[in-house]
């Protein structure tokens, strides 16, 4: 069941990046701040597709998240202690 594994793989993801959040700290204030915004706003948005069961556009901004936070921490806009 295709529906299961998507949602399944959403879900994880999620989790993942909820762990991940509090230990991400805004390294460059005029940048980061924004990408912090955006990948909450994601996170915010794939939960509300979820509950829609809307699974394909809750895993594509699952996808946006962890997309704007590695480039985020790449470009050393964001810093992780973990």
């Amino acid at each position: 069941m295709i529906e299961d594994e998507l949602r399944a793989e959403t879900k994880k993801w999620l989790e993942k990046i909820e762990q991940k959040l509090p230990n991400v700290n805004v390294n460059s204030k005029e940048k980061g701040d924004q990408f912090l915004k955006n990948i909450h706003a994601y996170v915010s948005d794939s939960k509300h597709f979820l509950e829609k069961g809307d699974l394909v556009r809750a895993f594509e901004a699952v996808i946006w998240a962890w997309s704007w936070l590695e480039i985020g921490l790449e470009m050393g806009e964001l810093k992780s202690s973990e």
